[in-house]
C-alpha cells in the first residue's frame, strides 16, 4: 500500500508542528463509504529499555472479520514524547508496515486520535492523510476535551467537546467498562465512524482489528513472527 504523500520524520519538535498545521488542511471531513471489504488496525508498544518501538498492522476482511494479512516492525525510538507530536514517534514505523503490505483497505483504525486533538490533526488524521484513505482514532484516554455522564450500559455515548466544538465521541463498547474514545481521522465523519466501531467489537473493549494489532505488538515485543498473509485458505509466515 503506497502513500499518497510523504516527509521526513527526522525533524524537530517545531518541524512538526508546522507540518501537522499543514497538512491538517488536507483532512475530509465524509461519511465512510459503506462498501468495505478489509479494516486495517494498528498498534505499538515501547521497550524503553533498548529504546526501541514495535509496531503492528493487522488487516481483517468485513464483514466475517478474518484476519487476512498482519505485519510488525521494531525500530529505534528518534523522537521524544512530547503530547500533540505522537505521530512523529510512531508514524515511521507504522509508514514501514504500510509499505509491506500487500492488501489494500477502505477503512484504517489507529489507535490514537484523530480530530480529538489540541490541533484537530492526531495520529489517525495525519497517516490518514498520508495514505489518502478513510480512517478512525480510537484511544483508551481523553486528550483533549470533555464529555457528559455515561451509563454502564453497552453503546451508551456522549459527545466530547473542546473549545465548544464537537471532536469526538465517547462510547462504552462493553457493559461495565471504562470507555473508548472515537474521533475522526480522514475521509470519515463521527456518526459512520461511531456506528462501524460497534459493529467492529466483538468480546472486547477495542475493536478488533486494534486488538488484534495489540497482541501482534507485544508479540514483535518478544521477538515471535507475527508476519502472515492468507491465501486461497491456507496461511503463509514470511
Amino acid at each position: 500500500m503506497r502513500p499518497a504523500r510523504v516527509h521526513s520524520w527526522n525533524i524537530s519538535p517545531d518541524e512538526a508542528t508546522a507540518i501537522q498545521n499543514n497538512l491538517r488542511e488536507k483532512v475530509v471531513v465524509s461519511p465512510i463509504n459503506k462498501d468495505i471489504h478489509h479494516i486495517g488496525g494498528t498498534a505499538v508498544t515501547f521497550n524503553t529499555t533498548n529504546n526501541t518501538i514495535h509496531a503492528a498492522l493487522s488487516v481483517l476482511s468485513y464483514p466475517d472479520m478474518t484476519l487476512v494479512e498482519q505485519r510488525g516492525v521494531s525500530q529505534e525510538i528518534r523522537f521524544d514524547y512530547i503530547s500533540g507530536l505522537l505521530a512523529f514517534r510512531e508514524g515511521a514505523p507504522l509508514m514501514s508496515l504500510f509499505r509491506k503490505t500487500d492488501q489494500d483497505m477502505d477503512v484504517v483504525l489507529f489507535h490514537s486520535h484523530g480530530q480529538a486533538h489540541p490541533r484537530r490533526f492526531g495520529l489517525a488524521s495525519h497517516l490518514g492523510v498520508l495514505l489518502d484513505v478513510p480512517s478512525i482514532g480510537v484511544s483508551n484516554k481523553i486528550l483533549v476535551g470533555h464529555h457528559e455522564h455515561l451509563s454502564e450500559e453497552q453503546y451508551s455515548e456522549s459527545h466530547i467537546v473542546y473549545d465548544n466544538e464537537r471532536i469526538g465521541a465517547a462510547l462504552r463498547s462493553k457493559e461495565n467498562t471504562k470507555p473508548i474514545y472515537i474521533s475522526v481521522g480522514h475521509k470519515a465523519d463521527l456518526s459512520s465512524s461511531t456506528e462501524l466501531i460497534k459493529k467492529l467489537v466483538k468480546k472486547y473493549r477495542l475493536p478488533e482489528p486494534i486488538r488484534l494489532s495489540q497482541l501482534a505488538a507485544d508479540q514483535q515485543k518478544e521477538g515471535r513472527q507475527v508476519d502472515m498473509k492468507k491465501k486461497r485458505g491456507q496461511t503463509s509466515l514470511f
